[in-house]
């Protein structure tokens, strides 16, 4: 084969040094197999100039062909190696071994972008100094802390770093085994698994920790025993290879311990629990000692922001926690306000807002001494040596300050230290700011929905009341739920009760609208079907404003509710429900029941009928209304919870309050998770003696004999101061009705704490109230009638209608005894 430029007056050999790129021979061949590179370590090698052989086929330097199997192997390979033949410029053979690699030049349509890399050492070895002697420094300088034991397990050789591990020279080591070497455990751990690996020649693995001579706590180590063979294949020795784990160990701690926070830090909304959960996480990991002490009033943040030392300041200890039993190192009690000086790490970190790491000196102890001395007393007793305080903050609010110190561990507090106390801080910071938000929420919600709901039941004649209100545990919030008891016309008595789905302030006022839409429906003496049409109507208005809000904050408004209508003299009872649970009833000498109600839709779908259900209740019959909060409960079937309130009602006795807590206690006996609103009412009845009824004849020479018996009845009810006033009354209505209603006509007269007086007729037609001119002869009537009254007003029934008036009695203990 010709060679590629030879002259034959070339030198034939060229000595080789060991240095830089001329110790390596590196060429480079294209996809088309053309030689692109040539360096001057290949140069050497081959004797062939740079310009020689670029840009000619790399085959023209084999001495022999390539093997077909060899080329179809280098296929989509990305690194190939062996030994060639090679041709010197001189003519000579040069065996070569070879490693080439596989590059991308860049993007290439045909999909050659590629080129092949080929590097070979010129020489085997340029090194002038002893091999035996160059091993021997790389066991000695290994970084890897490393000891060579023989076939007895006694060291022969260890290298620096294990000489500064141990803090022992290889002379003072050599000939011991590592149980005499350490004085631990795991020691002879390790001399077993040296056993087993000349035993078996296989590698042993494990993982030490050690509490090594000079250090002050016990270190991790990765441990790996290997076989030391000779050139026969026997086993000479062991060679351990340590490697410290102890940082690594540590950091996987701090990220195991802000996993644990953010797990069990601010797992409920209270404040003072948040605070605890802060210090139950880091006591024992991070520190012996936790306190959590909070700003008085974490809301202003003003007076903290100018506050410069030497200020003092208050903070209230809420949370603590210590590995010993008790926190017997803490000085404030839980709860209490104390006064922090300015040399303190509490104080100091909240005027700087910036954390830091104290070391507790004599000289720091004693400045201590002159302004919290049981501070400084506590600090000797238990040997606080190191202190990490980190304020807290959320949305730029100073809330208080976590306090981390040390007395049972060694070791003080280290950078690494604070800023995994710094992370565990934030996130309880927030989790309290959270909760103190979500608290001052709750109060104004609870302060609204309180202020909405009845303060108080007025002495009805109708029934006997009691009520509860629950609100729902902080972590559903404040919802909707109410209940209420409306005096109506003619000794009668409005219960209502119901449910605003949602919770917070915006259930508390959406519940706050409806029952003033209730009272004003029922004052005009609605029957509850009526009512409950119009109160969907009304929900059916406030979801369309929510939707058509601005502000972005619409929500969809719903509830249910129940009313009932019941008459003290007819003892007749109406109810109506929308989606409501049904009432629950108890009748003197029976088991109680629900009531069979058409349940009707809940309010707000708008267009569907309600239906009213009436019923006979005689008197003293118990009737209990209630949201579906206490019947209802996770775990509880809802069936359950109804049976539960039966056969509590079944015990009931004479004391409706008792009831109230009886009921609660059976079917709530731990924080409800809903609201829940409970009205219990007894039925009681007006008899004869309280009641007066006349056929009024369409006579107007009928009047006088009608007025005649009104005064008689009133002579009866001890009531003749208010006899004039009633006879006005009594002439009033009836003459009205003669005039202007249809026939049959009645006249009633109800004796309870005032005197109503009663005129029913079948015209549906209603008297309005308006002044009389000068010269009119009608529309004096009714005026005079509301002068002398303390109301009056017009009921509809389902067949005409009741025009009634009520007056106050004179005296306050005439007629005969109320029911």
């Amino acid at each position: 084969m010709t060679q590629p430029g030879s002259t034959g007056d070339e030198p034939v050999a060229e000595p080789v040094q060991a240095d830089g790129e001329a110790a390596t021979a590196r060429a480079v061949v294209d996809a088309h197999g053309m030689l692109t590179g040539w360096s001057e370590g290949a140069r050497r090698l081959l004797g062939y100039r740079e310009p020689e052989v670029t840009g000619r086929p790399a085959a023209v330097l084999l001495a022999d062909e390539p093997p077909t199997g060899t080329l179809r192997s280098l296929t989509g390979r990305r690194r190939w190696n062996g030994s060639v033949n090679l041709r010197h410029r001189d003519g000579s053979l040069v065996r070569v071994s070879l490693l080439a690699h596989r590059r991308e030049r860049g993007p290439s349509g045909d999909g050659r972008g590629h080129e092949w890399l080929l590097v070979s050492p010129v020489a085997r070895s340029f090194a002038e100094v002893d091999e035996d002697s160059l091993l021997g420094w790389s066991l000695t300088q290994s970084p890897c802390t490393t000891a060579l034991y023989d076939t007895r397990l006694r060291l022969l050789r260890a290298n620096a770093d294990m000489e500064r591990v141990m803090g022992l020279t290889e002379a003072e080591m050599r000939g011991l085994r590592v149980s005499e070497i350490v004085l631990d455990a795991e020691s002879d751990r390790t001399e077993h698994l040296m056993r087993q690996v000349l035993a078996t020649g296989e590698r042993q693995h494990r993982r030490a920790a050690l509490q090594l001579s000079g250090d002050r706590r016990e270190s991790l180590w990765s441990v790996t025993l290997a076989p030391v063979y000779d050139p026969d294949g026997m086993i000479q020795g062991v060679l351990l290879s340590a490697h410290n784990m102890t940082e690594e160990h540590l950091a996987r701690q701090r990220l195991a311990l802000v996993a644990e926070a953010g797990v069990r830090i601010g797992t409920t909304l209270d404040l003072t629990q948040t605070a605890q959960e802060l210090a139950d996480v880091a006591v024992g990991q991070l520190a012996d000692f936790v306190t959590v002490d909070l700003l008085p009033d974490i809301e202003d943040d003003q007076e903290l922001r100018a506050m410069t030392l030497p200020s003092e300041v208050m903070l209230r200890r809420v949370a603590n926690q210590s590995v010993l039993p008790g926190c017997p190192e803490a000085v404030v009690a839980l709860g209490t306000v104390a006064v922090y000086p300015n040399v303190s790490p509490a104080a100091e970190v909240l005027v700087s807002g910036q954390p830091r790491i104290h070391e507790v000196t004599p000289a720091g102890v004693a400045r201590w001494e002159s302004q919290a001395p049981e501070r400084a007393e506590r600090v000797r007793r238990f040997g606080f040596h190191s202190v990490l305080a980190v304020p807290m903050r959320a949305r730029g609010i100073t809330l208080g300050v976590a306090t981390f110190t040390r007395h049972r561990s060694p070791e003080p507090f280290t950078e690494d230290d604070l800023l995994l106390a710094q992370e565990i801080t934030a996130r309880a910071a927030l989790s309290i700011d959270n909760a103190r938000r979500f608290t001052r929420e709750r109060t104004t919600a609870l302060t609204l929905q309180s202020s909405l709901l009845p303060q108080g039941h007025p002495r009805q004649p109708a029934v006997e009341t009691a009520s509860r209100y629950l609100p729902a545990s902080a972590q559903a919030g404040v919802g909707g739920d109410w209940f209420d008891v409306i005096p109506l016309s003619g000794a009668r008595v409005g219960l209502v009760v119901g449910d605003v789905v949602g919770h917070g302030i915006q259930a508390s006022a959406s519940m706050g609208r409806l029952r003033a839409t209730v009272r004003t429906l029922a004052d005009v003496d609605l029957p509850p079907d009526e009512l409950m049409t119009h109160l969907d109507d009304l929900v059916d208005r406030l979801s369309a404003e929510s939707e058509d809000d601005a502000s972005g904050s619409a929500a969809d408004i719903g509830a249910t509710c129940l009313y009932a209508v019941y008459d003290p003299v007819s003892r007749r009872c109406c109810v109506a429900r929308a989606g409501h649970p049904a009432p629950a009833l108890l009748i003197p000498g029976s088991e109680p029941f629900l009531l069979d109600l058409p349940a009707g839709p809940p309010l707000g779908l708008g267009g569907l009928p309600f239906e009213a259900t009436e019923i006979e209740l005689p008197e003293g019959s118990l009737l209990a209304l209630y949201t579906d909060g206490l019947v209802e409960a996770r775990g509880r079937d809802i069936d359950q919870g109804v049976d539960d309130l039966l056969k509590t009602l079944a015990r009931a006795g004479s004391s409706l309050e008792s009831t109230c807590d009886d009921v609660l206690q059976a079917l709530l006996p731990d924080r409800a998770a809903d609201d829940v609103a409970l009205l219990l009412a007894r039925t009681k009845a007006l008899d004869s003696g309280h009641v007066a009824t006349w056929d009024v004849p369409t006579e107007p020479s009928e009047v006088a004999r009608i007025r005649s018996s009104v005064t008689r009845q009133l002579q009866e009810w001890n009531l003749e101061e208010d006899a004039f006033v009633t006879e006005l009354v009594v002439s009033e209505l009836i003459t009205n009705a003669i005039r202007y209603a249809e026939p049959p006509i009645e006249l009633r007269l109800i004796l309870d704490r005032n005197l109503i007086c009663e005129v029913s007729d079948t015209s549906s037609t209603a008297p309005h109230l308006r002044r009389a001119l000068t010269y009119d002869e009608g529309g004096r009537g009714l005026l005079l009638v509301a002068q002398l009254s303390r109301r009056w007003g017009t009921r509809h029934a389902r067949r005409g209608k009741t025009i009634w008036a009520e007056q106050a009695l004179s005296t306050g203990d005439s007629g005969p005894a109320m029911p």
